[in-house]
């Protein structure tokens, strides 16, 4: 094993492997080191991956017993084998992680399980379970990702309050969830335990949910999910837990003061988001700047202020997706090389896997508005959609903002059926300058829920074709 590298990768999740690979194809030797002994990161470990295993098998679940009967499927009686469905999980991860570990190899990337530390620039230090390694190299790529944001006051212990590594893998269904937090992570949690049987209640700081999303999709998308069950406490905060007789009690109050209120629950999901993980990696010794949240400071280019280091990912600014590490990852990587990686951050998609699904790109109503640029818009309903309409699933719309004198597209917010799916060419569209007309000309097949998109971009102009 060689000690010395063009560039040593710290993070083997979707930034830190990726940017490992892609310097591998530039012709770049490489180390990509990562201490939790299965590569792929948080996404891929306790995130994206195991998150949407449990998501769509809770959908299913409910899907048979809801909307089996109205087309005509009759079944026995429907059970959940909670057992079988975390197996399904955990065999998911475990194919993926080797996965990652081929292309690693493929890239001829060496992988290494350890802990690492920036002992000066240039040099990286690695323990590992045989001992220390001490490796040079030219770059160091910091790509450590992001840990659960903790809760004052609100211990997680995974058993009973849990993050959301724990609510993974909860062995029972719980009576009663408290997910504390409206956003992506506690919505498509509490969607999974309400659909497998608990009763959910979400208690969010702010007094909207999905903070930064389109508000119109976000007011859509709460009045669904509370039709479906899941009961909301919005502009309140959780400022204590205690033990009762029959589970836990917390302790609940205005985020603007008031009179508290107690909840009890079985479990509580503590899912207030996530901080940059940068702890024990050598940062302040070597001069690395953070900011104000603990993200490494780096330019336009991922470079940080001492020469050699970069950050990607959820250490540095922006928004925490694993598809955005991705894009920063090549483009890094490609910096390093000598060449023009470039990132464009109106077209980085965000979706919910929920159901329905939300899922949006570029620029919100509130965006706009804040920045006073005159668009216009168009909008369009799933309940309109011939394939939504013979499938049962009509719930949500597509929505385009577009310019107003140029009409090139400067948003696209969705909410529906398999819109995580449908965002991708609305991203294309705003990677390409798109303008609406461009969508509402371009042929789609029929009958498909895509045809909402085009429809949408039809009556922007006020020339929508169908119902």
């Amino acid at each position: 094993m060689a000690d010395s590298f063009d560039v040593i990768v710290i993070g083997g999740g979707p930034g830190g492997y990726n940017c490992a690979i892609r310097l591998g194809q530039l012709g770049l030797s490489t180390a990509c080191i990562d201490k939790r002994g299965s590569f792929g990161g948080t996404c891929l470990n306790i995130g994206c991956i195991p998150s949407k295993a449990l998501l769509h098998a809770s959908e299913m679940y409910e899907e048979a017993k809801t909307h089996f009967p109205k087309m005509g499927i009759t079944t026995g009686a429907l059970g959940v084998d909670l057992p079988t469905m975390m197996a399904h999980k955990d065999k998911v991860v475990g194919e993926l992680t080797k996965g990652v570990e081929f292309l690693l190899k493929k890239a001829k990337s060496e992988a290494i399980v350890g802990e690492a530390k920036i002992i000066a620039p240039g040099k990286v230090s690695v323990k590992t379970k045989d001992g220390t390694r001490e490796l040079t190299t030219k770059h160091i790529v910091i790509a450590t990702g992001s840990d659960v944001a903790p809760l004052p006051g609100v211990p997680v212990d995974e058993k009973t309050i849990v993050s959301s590594t724990g609510a993974l893998a909860l062995p029972t269904v719980p009576k009663r969830l408290l997910v504390v937090g409206g956003g992506v992570i506690g919505l498509e949690l509490g969607s999974v335990w309400r659909r497998l049987g608990a009763q959910v209640t979400v208690v969010e700081f702010l007094d909207r949910i999905i903070p930064g999303t389109d508000l119109e999709v976000a007011k859509t998308f709460q009045r669904i999910l509370e039709k479906q069950g899941i009961a909301f406490k919005l502009g309140m905060k959780v400022t204590g837990v205690a033990k009762g007789k029959t589970g836990l009690i917390a302790s609940v109050e205005p985020a603007k003061g008031g009179a508290a209120e107690k909840i009890e629950a079985d479990v509580i999901l503590v899912a207030i988001g996530r901080r940059p993980f940068t702890d024990n990696l050598g940062l302040d010794e070597v001069g690395v700047k953070r900011d104000q949240r603990g993200r490494v400071v780096t330019d336009d280019h991922y470079q940080t202020n001492v020469k050699g280091i970069w950050a990607i990912g959820d250490v540095r600014e922006g928004a925490m997706l694993a598809h955005k590490a991705e894009d920063e990852a090549v483009a890094c990587a490609e910096r390093i090389a000598g060449k023009a990686g470039h990132v464009n951050y109106d077209a980085i998609p965000s979706v919910i896997y929920t159901y329905p699904e939300v899922a949006g790109v570029g620029k919100s109503e509130e965006d706009l508005k804040a920045a006073g640029i005159a668009y216009k818009v168009g909008k369009f309903p799933f309940t309109a959609n011939a394939r939504a309409k013979a499938n049962l699933t009509t719930d949500g719309f597509v929505k385009i903002l577009a310019d107003a004198k140029t009409d090139r597209v400067l948003g696209v917010h969705m909410i529906g059926p398999d819109v995580g799916n449908m965002i991708g060419e609305a991203s294309l569209g705003l990677e390409f300058s798109a303008a609406a007309e461009d969508i509402a000309r371009t042929c789609h097949a029929h009958p498909t829920l895509t045809e909402a998109l085009r429809q949408a971009a039809m009556a922007v102009d006020g020339w929508t074709m169908q119902m």
